[in-house]
């Protein structure tokens, strides 16, 4: 991923040095499996754990001559830890045995960077929804206004969906949390499963329990769906924001630093280019996701068409959805809400939108619905049209009916503090 969007810490785990570290721990913890086994004599796979090195350079270097990464690189740590503690490095493994479990380590280590995120995400969208639990707004469906809603209970839908990623997101590294040292179809016919064993409690990691060379890769395909799905919460939000910041709207506008310029050309402008940076890049983590779902059917035993896609897609998706929450979290906390605009917005229909409450009212009168329903939608768009009040329509139309009880901010609010019951147990 370029510098732009990559977070040093995420940055960090995807590095060629980190990812040469995670291939020697495998290595290493192998040899000390056989140790334990009773193949590989102690003292020499103490002296390897005491001696190994490498350095990218050498191993990039080696790599020209063999052509084969994972091959150079144990020629390199090999050469590190003498003659014959080079016998042992690599015993009776294949390239995916390291390659895998080692792959899942690095995902570990991202998982917690971006369950971390996931969560500070939540809580900033719950503090700031039970901020404005009061905050009255108006809900509009198909663009179009529909009922008073508060700006709080909004923020708590995507608080809640928030949430739902989160869970989403600790369960796909958890189930990737798995390596294998099965040998090179998966049968243990050059390392048994006891070795396999004292690695993965070495490295604290699962058994694939049928690998072939490879672990399946249903398992990657669902951590980067599932990293597309916490995309798309994010872009929802983003979107949200940026509907609602438009000049014609502005309810909302995105944090906006001192120093910032929102044009070259033009100085007026505020624009919200965080949240349009969340809904680009949240289309790139969906087709991540398409790779990954055509990662998952390999030839036989394996073949590496995954390979060089997973070296783009894996890093990439992690560090982008890590960037993207860090925007939103920051959308989220340092937003600017225009109150006053929120409540001139809500009669923009001159009253239109109480005409629910209006129709119900009419129907308890004893109307039938449908002549009900005909005189509030005459009379409801004749306010929007022309500008007039639709309570004086109303009330000329249909005396009997109490205005006040009709035209009630409050009753649409009766039940939220409920709702926001809910919200507050995402604290717990």
């Amino acid at each position: 991923m370029i510098a732009r969007y990559t977070r040093p810490e995420i940055g960090a785990v995807w590095t060629q040095q980190a990812k040469l570290e995670a291939w020697l721990e495998v290595e290493l913890a192998a040899t000390e499996a056989w140790a334990a086994e009773g193949v590989v004599p102690a003292e020499v796979a103490a002296g390897a754990r005491e001696r190994a090195a490498f350095t990218v350079e050498a191993v990039d270097e080696r790599e020209k001559i063999t052509d084969h990464d994972v091959a150079a690189f144990v020629d390199v740590v090999a050469a590190s830890v003498g003659a014959e503690g080079a016998r042992w490095i690599h015993y009776g493994l294949t390239s995916s045995d390291v390659l895998d479990t080692a792959l899942a380590l690095q995902l570990r280590r991202a998982g917690e960077i971006l369950v971390a995120g996931a969560r500070a995400y939540r809580e900033a969208l719950v503090e700031r929804a039970l901020a404005e639990r009061d905050t009255l707004c108006v809900g509009r469906t198909h663009g179009v206004h529909a009922e008073p809603t508060t700006f709080g209970l909004r923020l708590a839908g995507f608080a809640f969906e928030a949430d739902r990623n989160v869970g989403r997101l600790e369960a796909a590294f958890e189930q990737l949390a798995c390596g294998k040292l099965s040998g090179a179809v998966g049968t243990y016919a050059s390392v048994p499963p006891a070795v396999e064993a004292r690695v993965m409690e070495k490295l604290d990691l699962r058994r694939e329990d049928v690998a072939t060379q490879v672990i399946p890769r249903d398992r990657h395909a669902e951590l980067t769906a599932t990293i597309a799905l916490a995309g798309a919460g994010l872009e929802r939000f983003a979107t949200e924001v940026r509907n609602l910041q438009k000049t014609e709207v502005r309810e909302v506008e995105e944090p906006f630093r001192a120093g910032q310029k929102g044009s070259s050309a033009m100085p007026h402008k505020r624009n919200p280019i965080r949240t349009e940076r969340v809904t680009g890049l949240a289309r790139v983590l969906r087709g991540y996701a398409q790779t990954g779902f055509e990662d998952v059917a390999l030839w036989h035993e394996r073949d590496i068409s995954h390979s060089g896609a997973e070296r783009v897609i894996l890093p990439d998706a992690t560090i982008l959805l890590d960037y993207m929450q860090d925007l939103a979290t920051k959308v989220a906390s340092g937003m600017t809400l225009h109150r006053e605009r929120m409540l001139a917005n809500l009669n923009l229909t001159h009253g239109a939108l109480f005409s629910q409450r209006a129709l119900t009212a009419l129907v308890e009168s004893g109307m039938t619905r449908d002549d009900a329903y005909r005189v509030v939608q005459e009379n409801a768009q004749e306010a929007w049209d022309t500008g007039t009040e639709f309570r004086d329509l109303l009330g000329a139309a249909a005396p009997q009916l109490d205005l006040g009880a009709v035209f009630d901010y409050g009753a649409y609010l009766t039940h939220v503090p409920e709702i926001f019951e809910r919200l507050e147990a995402l604290r717990d």
